[in-house]
């Protein structure tokens, strides 16, 4: 085996930095690098929306949070072991380019799975509870209005999880003691076993629109749900029903969903995400009042970028030990002889 280098370089998107170059955030878990001699860590000189090739000269692993990766990306890629991504979505990033380029994708599993989940409980209490409009009767002296806005509780509520991995099992945990019904579940890659453990009740996607009165989204965005929720499906949403999305905006059609809130087809909805990012404009969904928006972060907090950025080093220190790190979206690399000799020769790899 070739000699083990003296450094291993993780270098992080410029995105997680101010104008100073001190981090945006209160801690990203890069203190988990201190005892680590041979990794060195810098950052990216300027952000871009995506990641050019030069950028990754010289780094031996990325820990990237907005940009997208893709197959230009990685023409230069030589050195580079793997990417990072900062939270569980990996749809901004070309895996099949990953893997021709002898790289490796890992997401951090598991972290984002109580904020979002504790995030969405917070939407559905928003949105059942009228918190917006309330708020706005006391800010304009409009006291006399609150009756026009009883609200309803979540007990004896149905809620509908489409996508049943460690997000939508968090959120059905959180809800336990709301007294809602048995929550139903769409997830053709979840186990009867795993969705019956939570008390849930497996069924189809059309079981679900019909008889939830919240559609919560936490499925990845892929070719086979991007525009999942479209003008069919929300007709079969009851007219009571809110549908929540915190996952990706190209799951829903958006201007079928803006067509269900015009026509009050559905109760209301809460959008943390769009088919185009950033927004650089208004959406329509801005005209509802019964419509909840955020950008892109109803879910972050310090608890959340905290652990999102202690697995996403772990993982960094990991591979640079050579052993392999949590959440491989890509673990077809791990077979490829290019990848072999690329860690062989970046790292001490012992198994």
């Amino acid at each position: 085996m070739t000699q083990t280098p003296t450094t291993f370089n993780v270098a992080l998107t410029a995105d997680f930095y101010d104008a100073d170059g001190a981090t945006k955030y209160r801690d990203i878990g890069l203190k988990l690098f201190d005892g680590c001699d041979r990794i060195v860590v810098s950052q990216f000189a300027d952000h871009r929306a995506e990641i050019e090739p030069q950028q990754l000269a010289g780094v031996n692993g990325v820990i990237v949070l907005t940009p997208r990766v893709t197959a230009r990306s990685l023409t230069q890629s030589h050195d580079l072991l793997a990417i990072g991504r900062f939270g569980v979505g990996f749809d901004s990033v070309d895996v099949t380019a990953c893997t021709a380029a002898d790289v490796m994708l890992f997401i951090t599993a598991g972290a984002v799975d109580r904020p979002v989940a504790e995030a969405t409980v917070g939407w559905m209490l928003a949105l059942t509870h009228h918190f917006r409009m309330k708020d706005r009767l006391v800010r304009e002296a409009r006291w006399d209005e609150r009756s026009q806005y009883m609200g309803s509780e979540l007990r004896d509520r149905t809620l509908g999880v489409i996508g049943f991995g460690g997000i939508g099992q968090a959120l059905v945990r959180l809800l336990s003691g709301f007294g809602m019904k048995p929550p139903l579940v769409f997830d053709p890659f979840a186990s009867a076993s795993v969705i019956n453990a939570h008390g849930a009740c497996g069924v189809t996607l059309d079981e679900l629109l019909e008889q939830a009165d919240f559609v919560s989204l936490h499925c990845p965005l892929n070719e086979h749900t991007r525009n999942l929720i479209g003008a069919r499906e929300l007709g079969l949403m009851k007219p009571t029903a809110y549908l929540i999305n915190t996952a990706r905006g190209g799951i829903i059609d958006e201007v079928a969903l803006t067509e269900a809130l015009t026509s009050r087809q559905i109760a209301g909805a809460a959008l943390d995400c769009f088919q185009v990012e950033p927004l650089t404009a208004p959406p329509a969904f801005a005209q509802f009042d019964n419509v909840l928006l955020a950008p892109h972060c109803i879910a972050w907090t310090d608890e959340l970028f905290r652990d999102i950025g202690r697995a996403a080093c772990q993982g960094m220190i990991d591979l640079s030990s050579g052993q392999r790190p949590r959440g491989i979206v890509n673990p077809d690399v791990l077979e490829r002889p290019g990848f072999v000799e690329k860690w062989q020769r970046l790292c001490d790899v012992t198994a």
